[in-house]
Formats: structure tokens, C-alpha cells, sequence
């Protein structure tokens, strides 16, 4: 869909078939291919539980998607809460579509948790980096908001404020959210638990982040695209995605390069580290955690064996394929252990 009426003069500037075409005069027209369209369907906001959970958009800046477990009548802990960052290299994707609706509205029942939150950030080239960035640390702070009681009461904000303990707040995205797992970690970690209070965050949970590095990797020269990623779209997407005239050993796809900031000084969470061997990005997120584990940081990594690129989003693949099943199952107990020993 075109972001504005087309111009009979304009140009072609970048084309991401089947997902992205970029035109001289700043308009972006987004799509998805044919075969994924049952994946990128949105999912309406329902009042009505499904599976216990009730969906909710939430007209905040940013936009926040809010997957809430029904509320227990008996008096229960107060319980953690996850805060999602979405994937699609920061310039594709939404919250709302079916892929992301199937498994973190499972997760957040698996979990236990009082809420999963998703924010809508706002995409490249429109809105390059760091705009993403500072989208998802509004979220945070947005929650820090809700904790404090600044925020206007609805019945969605008061089942949080009674539910949610504030003190356990989890990061976790998948792919470019991967990296804004990383990028609000280290911010938060900066200003002091102070500005935050009543949140803390406890951990981060990066899966399958969009880490690249300056040189292509082996993972990129050997692991066999799928339809939904390769080696171009990665190029493109980056390009799009970073400030004008940076490459792919920016700080905020390389965080782990030469010109990033020392890892060893950035006071991070927790961290869990999901990587599919036959990722594509395989080896930078490697690199990454072999980085953070030199810096003294908290890391615990999952391989999750002959798998591709979030391949746990697919739920065809995942409700069709055993072990497509088995290891998305791994990967929702790892998690689960990974937020209850935190």
C-alpha cells in the first residue's frame, strides 16, 4: 500500500521484491509475498478471551499491542512482564499480523506472565535509525508510567497496575527487535535504576537477532536462504534501516564491531541468546555473544539445530513439521526457565 497518492513522475530508488519498492519522490509501498500472506494477516484487538488471553491496542505514543491473560478471581503474585520488539529489519512488519499474534499470545499463557506488551515503532526509510531505538524506550518508559500511576486508568491499565510486578520487566524480540533488545538494555543501564523506578529490567532475551558484521560471515556465504530472507534482502534492508551514508559495521547492527562503544562498559541485564544454526545471521550473533562473554556479561545462549530464521513464527511449519515443533517447544521452555530464575 502506497504511503501517499502515487506520483506519475516518480522513480524506483530501491526495490525489495516482494516486500518493499522505494520511490524518488520519499514514498514507500509495502507488501509481502503471496505465499506469506496467511502470516501477515492482522489480527483484530478481541475483548473476548481466546485461549485465555484478550488482545488490545492501546492508543499510546508509542501504539503498544497488549496480549492480557485473564484475570484470576482468587488473590495470585504479582507476576513478570514481557516487553516485545518485532522483527522485519526495521523497515517491514507489525505487531498485529497472525505470526506474531500465534506465538506471543501462547507465550504469554505458557510464561505465566501478567502481560505481554508489543509497541508499534515507526519504520525505515521513513523513520531511520535510531528512530526504532527511541520508539522502544518510550515503551519502557511508558510502563514506568503505568507503575507510577501517571497514566489515565482503563480496565486494561488496572489489571496491569494489579498485576504486574514492575521489578521484572523482560526484553525480547526477535530479529531487528533482537537489536533493540540490546540498544534499550544498554540505555536503561545508563540512566540508573533510579529514572526507572518501579521498573527494573531483569533480562533481555534476543532470538535470532539482526546482528551483521563488516565482511560477510560464513553462516551468510553457506546456510541456504529461504523465501523470506536473503542475502540481498539483508543488504537492502540494512541500508534502508541505518542512518544515511553508515554501512553494515554501524554500531547499531555491529554492536560487537571495531567503532562500537566497549562492550565491558555497558551494565546490562541478564541476557538469553537464541541462534538457529542455519541462520543466515548465525555467525555475527555468535561473534556477539563470544564478545559479551569476554566483557564479564551475564549470557546464556540456545542452539536450536537444523532451523532457519525465526523459524518458530511459522506456525505452518511449526503445527506441520515435528521437529520444527520440538524446537519451537525448546525454545518457549527456555525462555520460561530463563524468566523464572530471573
Amino acid at each position: 500500500m502506497a504511503s501517499q497518492e502515487a506520483n506519475p513522475t516518480r522513480t524506483i530508488v530501491e526495490k525489495i521484491p516482494g516486500w518493499l519498492t522505494l520511490y524518488s519522490d520519499g514514498t514507500v509501498e509495502r507488501s509481502g509475498p503471496p505465499e506469506a500472506g496467511p502470516l501477515l494477516t492482522p489480527v483484530s484487538p478481541y475483548n473476548e478471551p481466546r485461549n485465555g488471553i484478550t488482545v488490545h491496542d492501546l492508543t499510546t505514543d508509542p501504539p503498544i499491542r497488549v496480549y492480557l491473560p485473564e484475570k484470576t478471581i482468587s488473590p495470585s503474585p504479582r507476576l513478570p512482564i514481557l516487553l516485545h520488539f518485532h522483527g522485519g529489519g526495521f523497515c517491514l512488519s507489525h505487531p498485529s499480523w497472525v505470526l506474531y499474534h500465534d506465538y506471543y499470545a501462547k507465550l504469554a499463557t505458557t510464561l505465566k506472565v501478567a502481560a505481554v506488551l508489543s509497541p508499534v515503532y515507526p519504520l525505515a526509510p521513513e523513520h531511520r535509525l535510531p528512530a526504532a531505538i527511541d520508539a522502544a524506550f518510550s515503551a519502557l518508559l511508558w510502563l514506568r508510567s503505568v507503575g507510577t500511576g501517571e497514566v489515565k486508568t482503563t480496565s486494561v491499565i488496572e489489571q496491569l497496575r494489579e498485576t504486574v510486578d514492575f521489578s521484572r520487566v523482560f526484553l525480547i524480540g526477535d530479529s531487528a527487535g533482537g537489536i533493540l533488545v540490546h540498544e534499550v538494555c544498554a540505555r536503561a543501564g545508563s540512566i540508573g535504576p533510579g529514572l526507572l523506578h518501579p521498573v527494573r529490567v531483569a533480562g533481555g532475551i534476543l532470538l535470532n537477532p539482526g546482528f551483521a558484521m563488516p565482511k560477510r560471515s560464513r553462516s551468510e556465504l553457506e546456510n541456504p536462504p529461504n523465501p523470506f530472507m536473503n542475502m540481498d534482502m539483508i543488504d537492502k534492508l540494512i541500508a534502508l534501516a541505518v542512518p544515511g551514508g553508515s554501512t553494515r559495521d554501524h554500531p547499531y547492527m555491529c554492536p560487537m564491531g571495531k567503532t562500537s562503544p566497549a562492550m565491558e562498559g555497558l551494565k546490562m541485564p541478564p541476557l538469553l541468546l537464541a541462534v538457529a544454526d542455519l541462520d543466515l545471521l548465525r555467525d555475527p550473533q555468535l561473534e556477539y555473544y563470544e564478545a559479551m562473554k569476554k566483557a564479564g556479561k551475564e549470557v546464556e545462549l540456545l542452539m536450536s539445530h537444523g532451523m532457519g530464521h525465526t523459524f518458530y513464527l511459522n506456525k505452518f511449519a511449526v503445527e506441520s513439521d515435528p521437529v520444527t515443533s520440538e524446537r519451537t517447544t525448546d525454545l518457549v521452555q527456555k525462555i520460561k526457565m530463563f524468566v523464572e530464575s530471573h
